[in-house]
C-alpha cells in the first residue's frame, strides 16, 4: 500500500452508509452489473479524448472502475475514496500490484482532500444520486480540485417517470430527480452528455464529461 492509504473520521452519514455496505459489500459485484449501466464506457469515451497522469474517483466502492482506470491510463496515479471500509476491503484484494499507484482513502467527499497536486480526472461512478445531503457540495469540490485542463467524468442514475421505483430507489439511499445532470451542465462546460433508458423506460441513466466553464479554479 501506498502511504496515502489512510481512515479519516467518520460522520454520522458514514456510519449509516457503512451499516448498509457490511452487507452489501459481499454480494455487490455479483449483483450490480445488471443496473449500473455505463460503467466502463464512461471510462473509454474520456480515454478517447483525455489521457491523464493523476485521476481521483469519489465512491470507489469495490474498485471495478480503479482496475479498469489503472488499466486504461497505466501512467497515472490514482487515488479511489469510499466512505465505507468494507467496500475498501474487497478493492484491496483486487488491485494487487496496482497497490504501488493506486491509492485508498476511506472518507466522505465533503472537504478539499489538501494534497500537493490537482486532478486531471475526477470520476463519479454512482455515487453523486447516494450523496444525500451532500451532492452539490461534492461537485463544488471536485470543481476547485481538477486542475486547469481536467476532466470530470459521471455515470450515475438521471429519471424515471414511476414514483414507486423512484420511492424504493429511495430506500436504497439513491435519489433520482434529474438533478445530477442539471447541476453538472451548468458548472461545467460538456464534452460527452448522454441520456440513455434502462429496462424500456423503468429507468433513466446518464453519462457526462466536463470541464471548467473558464478553465481556472473559483
Amino acid at each position: 500500500m501506498t502511504q496515502l492509504d489512510a481512515t479519516l473520521p467518520t460522520t454520522d452519514q458514514s456510519l449509516r452508509m457503512e451499516q448498509y455496505y457490511r452487507l452489501h459489500s459481499k454480494i455487490y459485484d455479483a449483483t450490480r452489473w445488471s443496473f449500473l449501466f455505463g460503467r466502463h464506457r464512461i471510462i473509454e469515451r474520456v480515454a478517447s479524448m483525455h489521457t491523464p497522469n493523476h485521476i481521483l474517483e469519489i465512491g470507489c466502492g469495490t474498485g471495478k472502475n480503479l482496475v479498469a482506470l489503472g488499466q486504461m491510463f497505466p501512467q497515472a496515479k490514482i487515488i479511489g475514496l469510499d466512505i465505507s471500509e468494507s467496500m475498501l476491503s474487497v478493492a484491496r484484494k483486487k488491485l494487487g500490484a496496482m497497490t504501488q499507484r493506486i491509492s485508498l482513502l476511506c472518507s466522505s467527499y465533503d472537504q478539499s482532500l489538501k494534497l500537493a497536486q490537482s486532478f486531471d480526472l475526477i470520476l463519479f461512478s454512482y455515487s453523486l444520486t447516494m450523496m444525500n445531503p451532500g451532492w452539490d457540495q461534492a461537485i463544488e469540490l471536485a470543481y476547485r480540485d481538477l486542475s486547469d485542463d481536467g476532466l470530470i467524468a459521471v455515470v450515475d442514475f438521471h429519471n424515471s417517470t414511476l414514483a414507486g421505483f423512484k420511492k424504493w430507489m429511495a430506500v436504497n439511499h439513491v435519489r433520482m430527480d434529474g438533478h445530477i445532470y442539471a447541476k453538472l451542465d451548468q458548472r461545467f462546460s460538456p464534452q460527452i452528455t448522454e441520456i440513455e433508458q434502462a429496462y424500456g423506460f423503468l429507468w433513466q441513466y446518464f453519462l457526462f464529461a466536463g470541464k471548467k466553464q473558464d478553465g481556472h479554479n473559483d
